[in-house]
Formats: C-alpha cells, structure tokens, sequence
C-alpha cells in the first residue's frame, strides 16, 4: 500500500475478505469480540459494509467513539442553562442542536427564545465574542484529544487578544480511560481493540501501550477506509492467533508512536485531568479535561457560579448500553421507532457518528 487510493480499490478489498476469512479458519471455532472505538470507523463499518463481510468468528462491536454520543444530560441541561442567560450567546457545532437533555434539546430551546448560535469552529466563537462585546459568548467544548488543541488555543488567544467576553464549556474527554473501562468491565469481554486513528494523530499510538501490556489486550491503530478497517481487523486475528498483545500501526500514513507534540503542548499547557461523566459508564476518573487554574475566568461554570446537575437517562433508552458495545441498536424498543435521525430520542440516534444513527441509515443493507 502506497496511498490512500489502494485502500480504496475494490479488487484489493475483496482480497483483505478472502485473507480475513482464512485467517478466522485458524481461530478453529473460537468466536472473538473485537470493538472499534471511533465513531469515524463505525461510519465507515456501516457505510461499506463490513459487517456482511464478517466471517463468522467475528463480532464487532461499537464502541463510546463519539462525543457528542457520551455527552450525558447534565452537560445539555447546562449548556441550555447558559443559552437562556441574559446577554449570553451559545456559540456551538451543529450537531449538539438535537441531542436530548432530561427535558428538552438546544434546538427546543433556541426556537423557545435561547440565544443559540451554530459555528463551524471555536475562532468563529472568539470572532463573535469580539464583534459583540456587550455578550458573553460560551462555546460547548465537546469532544476527545482530537478537538481539544483547537479549543485550548482558542482560550489562549482570547487572552493574548484580551478578548473578556469569551468563555468555554469544558466537557472534552480522553480515550484511554474509557478503554480501560471497557478491558476491565466484568459483563463485557472484548478481545481487541480497533483503536482510533484520529487521537492517536494527536497523542500519538504509544498511549494505547497499556491495554497490551497490562490487560493483554491486541491493538491495531487503523485509518478510515473499507481497506484500513479490514487490515486492522486481520492484524488484530494474527495477534490473537499468536497469543500476542501488541500495539500495531496500520494507519502510517497519519500516525506515529510520538503524535504531534506541538497539541499536546498546548493541551498541557492549558489543561488538566480531571474526573468526568460519561453516558453509559457514569464517572470515569481522570477521563476529563477541564481549564487549569490560570485560565478558570475561560471556564463557564465557574465565570456563571454554575453547578452541574444530576443526570436522568431517557426511559427505555438504551444509549448507554450501546455505547459500552453491550447492545445493538435492535435491542432497543425505541429504535426506528420512537426514536429516529429526525426525531432522536437518545443521543445515539443524533450524531453522524452515532452507532444508532449508523445502523439506522445503513443497517439493514450491512
């Protein structure tokens, strides 16, 4: 392979089938759980496929890979909280408007009155906190290593601007945490990991080490094409062939074991660790990322005397379950039902990268 169009060729595919099937003869019979964990390759899973292709030895399972999807209610309770403040605007992405909170969304709540803006960055945050200095503008950081350095930058150009009226909702999450949940989870065994190809751009693949090293659990960093995905899934069953436990590279082209030191620069200099909720797995310790000291002002819970509150998963709702690969989506009683991409229910059900949202548009032809 020499590019990203070889990965796309269909005869080179078919090919990467036939090596996977092989290989699955040589499990002899043992059935393996591998989970993707970015919400970029369950896309890619559904949009070309895969599971159809699946020899039968394989279950793939989705994992918490997207962040808006892990989002819990509290995190959209508040963010409506501050967009029904006076002279305060919400600046955020698009695909946090749907996403339900324990009474109503951002999109109920801006045609309520809320002020809620949809940018398509946090600069585009800062520009409007900057042409309107009488508001407070807060933009909703929400999102994993891969978003974090555009945001951390963003909080310190505010300060080198000295831009006041700019504040951000921290509820940015890393990765390896929620994995090491998912390794040590009693009613969950996961053999492998296809780990995400986006963080490990920016921490790099070394930070995956753990997982093979202490649980024993494969690992194949992997990009995004129907070629990457299936040489993943092959060189996570030659390591469970083997009865090794390594953290392995496909994805070369984007990713190396150091990653890009200037983010995580910034990330460091601006960030720190801290305790977070996630759906589906409640508080997960060190999972989070909120302002250090010097930059609190930047925080909006604090600048708004602001609190949390409690979280209330939707009745029936089986996000959470979802979202730790216990379930699929069918499980649910609400999916394609009471809940769809139009009228979502669970968090899921809203984002592109959501493995409801995934099932649901590609499902039944995967």
């Amino acid at each position: 392979m020499t590019g990203t169009g070889d990965y796309r060729d269909p005869q080179w595919v078919r090919e990467q089938v036939s090596v996977l099937r092989d290989l699955c003869g040589q499990l002899k019979g043992r059935k393996v759980r591998l989970m993707e964990v970015c919400g970029t390759h369950t896309m890619s899973v559904y949009r070309h496929g895969i599971r159809s292709l699946l020899p039968p030895e394989i279950n793939l399972l989705s994992g918490p890979g997207c962040p808006v999807c892990v989002t819990p209610t509290s995190w959209i309770d508040v963010t409506i909280v501050l967009a029904r403040m006076p002279k305060v605007i919400l600046a955020t992405f698009g695909d946090l408007l749907k996403v339900p909170g324990s009474q109503e969304n951002l999109a109920q709540a801006k045609a309520a009155g809320a002020e809620v803006h949809v940018v398509y960055s946090p600069l585009d945050a800062l520009e409007l906190a900057r042409t309107q200095p009488d508001r407070e503008v807060v933009f909703p950081g929400i999102g994993f290593e891969t978003t974090v350095p555009a945001v951390a930058a963003t909080v310190l150009m505010a300060e080198q601007q000295q831009i006041p009226n700019f504040s951000i909702l921290s509820a940015h999450k890393v990765m390896p945490p929620a994995m090491e949940a998912l390794a040590t989870a009693p009613d969950l065994r996961v053999d492998g990991f296809l780990c995400p190809g986006h963080v490990a751009a920016i921490t790099g693949y070394r930070i995956f080490g753990f997982l093979a090293h202490d649980y024993h659990k494969p690992c194949v960093i992997a990009g995004f094409e129907a070629g990457d995905v299936l040489t993943g899934l092959i060189l996570l069953v030659r390591q469970l062939i083997a009865g090794r436990a390594e953290v392995e590279n496909q994805y070369t082209r984007i990713v190396t074991r150091e990653g890009n030191h200037k983010a995580q620069v910034i990330i460091e200099q601006m960030m720190e660790p801290c305790d977070t909720e996630w759906r589906g797995f409640g508080i997960i310790p060190g999972s989070g990322l909120k302002l250090r000291s010097a930059y609190k002002h930047r925080d909006a819970l604090t600048r708004f005397g602001l609190t949390l509150p409690e979280s209330h998963p939707t009745p029936g709702c089986l996000c959470g379950e979802v979202l730790r690969g216990a379930k699929v989506p069918t499980e649910c009683s609400l999916f394609g039902k009471a809940c769809t991409p139009e009228k979502p229910v669970g968090a899921c059900m809203v984002s592109q990268e959501g493995t409801c949202a995934a099932w649901f548009r590609y499902g039944q032809t995967s």
